[in-house]
């Protein structure tokens, strides 16, 4: 017993979930591309606030050490 030639409908359909299945095939390979990229982006945006509270507490050093200085206790310039 042989086996019928598939018909003109059946390779349409063949080839239309070839196609469909490519396109999956992209979509899951770009959504992990994706996934990878945010969690990057989640990472430098942490070591970004990291670095902005260090900051903030060096700036806030320099300016206490600024104002804690009062111009009484300088020394007069040289020239008196």
């Amino acid at each position: 017993m042989h086996e019928a030639a598939p018909t003109e409908r059946e390779l349409a359909l063949e080839a239309r979930m070839v196609e469909l299945e490519m396109r999956v095939s992209f979509q899951e390979h770009a959504l992990a591309e994706l996934s990878d990229a945010l969690a990057e982006a989640r990472m430098e945006g942490s070591r970004n606030a990291n670095l902005m509270r260090v900051l903030l507490e060096d700036l806030g050093k320099v300016r206490n050490a600024l104002n804690s200085s009062d111009p009484v206790d300088e020394p007069p310039p040289p020239h008196y």
